[in-house]
């Protein structure tokens, strides 16, 4: 009878810590889909990496960051106000967990709550025209700078 004793108390201790399988993922959220409009300005936009930053430029001569906002969108057949602020404006708000590929990104920079503009790109990623001297990038929301300065996120109805 030891023999069973020892049996039926190894086999409770090797299931005590099974459990429920556990997901992979965790809080990770998947994005939504972005619509074809959106993605045709999310391509555009990114095919305009290191054109050079210019103040009021909204060609690929030079791009400032509503200029290439208004660029990309126009060549999605979206037409979009020419400054930042006036694109805040005509965008709703989006939760900063709803994120879809081509929001805007607005930035605090001058103390100002649209001084500057991005296109989202995806997976914490945003194309923009940062300032003068520099080109058209790529950077990443979780960059200390881009998330101090973070003011809100926004999607033109029906995108």
């Amino acid at each position: 009878m030891p023999a069973l004793g020892v049996l039926l108390l190894s086999t409770a201790l090797l299931t005590a810590c099974g459990g429920s399988p556990v997901k992979d993922g965790g809080d990770v959220k998947k994005e939504a889909p972005a619509s074809a409009k959106a993605n045709k300005a999310v391509n555009t936009a990114s095919s305009m990496l290191g054109k050079p930053y210019r103040y009021g430029g909204s060609s690929p001569k030079g791009f400032d960051c509503s200029g290439l906002v208004q660029y990309s969108y126009a060549r999605a057949g979206v037409k979009v106000p020419r400054s930042t602020d006036a694109q805040r404006k005509a965008t709703q708000p989006v939760a900063q967990g709803g994120l879809r590929k081509g929001d805007l990104l607005f930035f605090d920079e001058r103390g100002k709550r649209s001084s500057h503009v991005a296109i989202y790109l995806g997976d914490g990623s945003f194309v923009h025209a940062p300032s003068s001297g520099k080109r058209v990038r790529v950077d990443r929301l979780a960059d200390p700078y881009w998330k101090k300065s973070f003011a809100g996120a926004r999607r033109f109805l029906g995108l």
